[in-house]
């Protein structure tokens, strides 16, 4: 019968994820539940998110309370159908042993990687090991934990990457220039020290610009592009985001420039901010992003547009937007080249690939299937 019972378990979101805080539960015992429905609300050192249903099933028992610190792959919850037993859950709780957090990175290899790209030092993670290569390009102060939800989701199939571009992360505190084209380069030339000669390129904000600047300059490494809120589709940019993320000090003055972000602000958490606030007291850093926001993003407008050129490309385009995007505006959307996948998610902002995650990953694995 233990077969009938599905474990809830503490998820692992991202490579450097151990442990996570219990915020609180969104169903109660009792309540039928269905696959991807959000079950309960945990909160990481990098963001807060909702923990979805792995099944379909009745919730019989919560395991984990609220406020409970857990540890990667902890039992939270029991999924079981009427017909098993209360003791048999006991039994089941009783058993039950968190299994030690390896995820295979043994056999996979560290967690994060470095290579030497013209001189800049760059962090990226690498996972799976099969098929094409799925390169990922997050957008302006950000890192490659932006895609904390979407990498394990496609390393079964897809041999997935990630980096820190120049000026951001834990890569080198220094650009390898200030505009698309120059970035796109560096990005080429990352993809030869990872010895990838082609890649599915994924790029949210910045990062979009940059896949749609790679596609058009170097149209042989780019297998199909992906774009979230994408830069470079349109004119208008919420500067006022970009400088108020270079200017802000403190949590205070940064915490409503991040919160800009998110449809739904309680996903920013303290430690998101002081993580933040570590990096951008960096040496450089801020002479960096002040560069790169200038160069792109003065007086509110965008002064590149790569992602207008795409239908040139002939590459196979997939767009997604939050309506209640405050960086970008969604209605850029509607500049997509002919025939590309557009999805346009009414209730996420900037950040859809976290904020929807499960329906943005099933869209990508679509996508790349082609």
């Amino acid at each position: 019968m233990a077969a009938a019972i599905t474990p809830i378990v503490m998820p692992k979101w991202g490579l450097s994820m151990k442990e996570g805080t219990v915020n609180a539960w969104l169903v109660d015992e009792g309540a039928e539940i269905s696959v991807g429905m959000p079950i309960l609300d945990v909160e990481t050192d990098k963001i807060a998110n909702a923990v979805e249903a792995p099944d379909a099933g009745t919730l019989r028992r919560k395991v984990a309370g609220v406020g409970d610190v857990l540890p990667v792959k902890a039992l939270l919850g029991v999924l079981a159908s009427a017909e098993v037993s209360d003791a048999e859950i006991d039994a089941y709780i009783a058993a039950y042993e968190t299994p030690a957090d390896d995820g295979g990175e043994e056999e996979a290899g560290p967690a994060y990687q470095y290579a030497d790209v013209d001189g800049i030092r760059v962090r990226y993670a690498r996972k799976g090991d099969a098929g094409q290569a799925v390169l990922f390009l997050h957008g302006f102060g950000g890192d490659l934990d932006n895609w904390l939800f979407n990498l394990d989701a496609l390393a079964d199939a897809y041999t997935v990457v990630a980096l820190d571009l120049p000026g951001h992360g834990q890569t080198s505190p220094r650009l390898a220039g200030t505009t698309l084209a120059e970035m796109a380069g560096f990005v080429a030339r990352f993809l030869d020290a990872a010895g990838i000669d082609a890649a599915h390129v994924v790029g949210h904000s910045m990062g979009g610009g940059i896949a749609a600047q790679l596609a058009v300059d170097a149209p042989q490494r780019v297998l199909s592009v992906a774009l979230v809120s994408p830069a470079g589709m349109g004119d208008e940019i919420n500067n006022g985001y970009t400088e108020g993320f270079v200017s802000a000090q403190s949590r205070r003055e940064l915490k409503p420039v991040v919160e800009l972000l998110f449809a739904n602000p309680e996903l920013v958490s303290r430690q998101m901010l002081d993580d933040l606030l570590r990096y951008k007291r960096l040496d450089g850093v801020q002479e960096s992003l002040a560069a790169l926001g200038d160069s792109l993003f003065a007086q509110g407008r965008q002064r590149e547009q790569p992602g207008r050129r795409l239908a040139d490309t002939g590459k196979r385009t997939l767009v997604v937007w939050g309506a209640q995007d405050r960086i970008i505006p969604s209605a850029h959307a509607q500049n997509a080249p002919a025939g590309a996948t557009v999805k346009v998610f009414d209730d996420a902002g900037h950040m859809s690939q976290m904020e929807k995650a499960s329906d943005f990953n099933a869209l990508l694995r679509k996508h790349l299937a082609g």
